[in-house]
């Protein structure tokens, strides 16, 4: 079969729906399996590869070795607006989604999401760990693609916030409580090493049927900083405290768990058609107090400290080890594997991506990558307030060259320009040096803004009174909520200004 004939019966496989049992095992055999790790508040001076002083990571260290590794990779400044980025190729705002609470962390239901497409590609698709784009049963994984769920509620594991975002009551790090495929089972152990032996278990039982996607979405090493006692021991003297050393204890275990996967793919046969992705959702969280690679800042800012990340993508034979330097995004992970694994996109889905594919870059071809702009913006402004008000407060556009960021602006820019070339570390304001920059940078930066504007249509949204994950947990397990638990409901959060008045108005 030529590829031109086999991409067609892939096209036509998408247009029906992606029937996989109609698909010629030639071409399955030509996809990859994947298996995606996904660290939360682990940062790029977070790993001793970079250059830490003190954290030592020899399991990641080797896998980026021999991985094609970006240098210069931009995620989001928080979590639920990267993984939104991710899984639709396009900016988060565009989804609805400009927080990590009160709704604002819901992905869009008009969203296809890249589970969805592999799905249709012939894929099985398992997630295990975090989530974090939406509660609500419509919202949750196994209505965007994905086939197996293991999962924790909210933005962490026993996070609570008014509305639909919430974990399981009393869930801690250790012995969680886990929604897998709707029921809640019972875990014992650290939280990841937990998820790392489900997608073990799960790679097992659906190897050489159909290529999987193995999503890891790990909660660690996020805050509350709480690793193994004996992780955390390993750098209790060498950290300047204890959260820093709970923080680098938890990338210690996550480390451990990559080799571990890692050894059983080869053990199973399975590490020259895998290919295998590790990446982080924002700049470093508690490891910025110690060593931050030189950059700026961390997460929750704009500053490359708050947007760089790792991104390492290892698959024998077909990508080889180098370092990638061009500009490059969350945005494009989408069109990435939408091409390796042969999936076109239809009208509404090419509008949808704005990201490129980096598959040319992974490859290695002497290819041409035009300048680009990516756009930052922490979100986060106050709740049911006007977005346009805090259009300046830490938003951010970058060219290859140059980095315009307006930190403490609100409805008002106050613009700082940094030469990356000459200051990666972003120390030298130059914005009075370069007006024209300035100017081109800030007009794009407006044009931007106009442009997703219309995308944030979580902005008024009102939640549920109670946590769902919290009414799944005690539907299944007995009890309920508790003063506290309504309390916790705080009237202002669940409605929005003038709600009371305006019904009142309407009653009479």
């Amino acid at each position: 079969m030529n590829s031109r004939f086999a991409k067609i019966l892939v096209w036509a496989a998408l247009a029906v729906g992606g029937m996989p049992g109609l698909w010629p095992s030639a071409l399955r055999a030509a996809q990859p399996n994947i298996l995606f790790v996904f660290t939360d508040d682990q940062g790029y001076g977070d790993l001793s590869a970079h250059g830490n002083p003190v954290l030592r990571t020899p399991h990641l260290d080797r896998l980026r070795s021999e991985s094609a590794r970006f240098t210069d990779f931009h995620v989001s400044p928080t979590c639920a607006p990267t993984r939104s980025a991710l899984f639709t190729g396009r900016h988060e705002f565009k989804n609805g989604v400009t927080h990590t609470i009160f709704e604002r962390e819901r992905l869009t239901l008009d969203a296809t999401t890249l589970a969805q497409v592999l799905q249709r590609a012939g894929y099985t698709t398992g997630i295990f760990g975090k989530w974090h784009l939406g509660d609500e049963a419509e919202y949750r994984p196994e209505r965007r693609g994905f086939d197996e769920v293991f999962i924790h509620g909210g933005g962490g594991i026993g996070q609570t916030y008014p509305g639909s975002c919430g974990d399981a009551p009393g869930n801690t790090y250790f012995d969680p409580a886990i929604l897998h495929n709707g029921r809640f089972v019972r875990t014992q152990g650290f939280c990841t090493d937990v998820f790392f032996a489900q997608a073990t278990r799960w790679i097992e039982t659906v190897r050489g049927t159909r290529p999987f996607f193995a999503y890891v979405a790990l909660n660690a090493p996020h805050a509350p900083y709480t690793a193994r006692p004996e992780d955390a021991a390993l750098y209790a003297d060498k950290t300047p405290s204890r959260e820093v050393a709970h923080f680098f204890g938890m990338i210690h275990n996550i480390d451990e768990n990559v080799g571990r996967l890692l050894a059983r793919l080869d053990a199973l046969g399975l590490r020259e058609n895998t290919l295998v992705i590790f990446m982080n959702d924002n700049g470093s969280a508690a490891g910025a107090r110690l060593f931050n690679a030189g950059m700026r800042a961390q997460k929750g800012t704009p500053y490359l400290g708050g947007t760089r990340a790792n991104s390492f993508w290892r698959w024998p034979g077909k990508i080889g080890p180098r370092d990638v330097p061009e500009l490059a995004a969350h945005v494009d992970f989408f069109p990435t594997l939408a091409e390796i694994v042969g999936a076109k996109p239809d009208a509404r889905l090419a509008a949808q991506v704005e990201g490129r594919s980096l598959w040319p870059l992974l490859k290695g071809e002497a290819v041409a990558w035009p300048e680009r702009l990516l756009f930052t913006h922490v979100g986060r402004w106050p709740r049911f307030s006007d977005p346009d008000l805090a259009k300046f407060a830490k938003g951010a556009v970058r060219s290859p060259r140059w980095h315009l960021v307006s930190e403490a602006g609100g409805a008002k820019p106050a613009w700082q320009l940094f030469d990356l070339q000459a200051d990666p570390g972003e120390k030298n304001d130059v914005a009075v040096e370069h007006p024209e920059t300035v100017g081109k940078l800030a007009a794009a930066y407006d044009a931007w803004w106009a442009s997703v504007r219309p995308g944030m249509v979580n902005e008024q949204a009102i939640g549920p009174k109670l946590n769902p994950f919290k009414e799944l947990y005690w539907q299944q397990f007995g009890g309920g909520p508790t003063a506290a638990d309504y309390a916790a409901q705080d009237p202002r959060q669940t409605q929005p200004p003038g709600a009371k008045a305006g019904a009142k108005k309407a009653a009479k």
